[in-house]
């Protein structure tokens, strides 16, 4: 038996799911004391950022 993959077309852009993304990761780090674990999500929340420069690069481009 062949297993299939569940597809489906996303309703959002990229660009608005990693904004979307990183906003939340910002709110739940404002929520968290300082240190490590706060540090982690704001890394996590500025990659997003630079995924969304990288997608706007790499659409212009086209």
């Amino acid at each position: 038996m062949i297993k299939r993959r569940r597809r489906f077309r996303q309703t959002d852009s990229l660009e608005a799911r990693l904004a979307q993304f990183a906003m939340n990761l910002r709110e739940e780090a404002d929520q968290k004391p300082p240190g490590q674990e706060r540090n982690s999500l704001l890394k996590r929340a500025y990659n997003a950022d630079q995924a969304i420069d990288l997608e706007r690069q790499l659409r212009e481009h086209q």
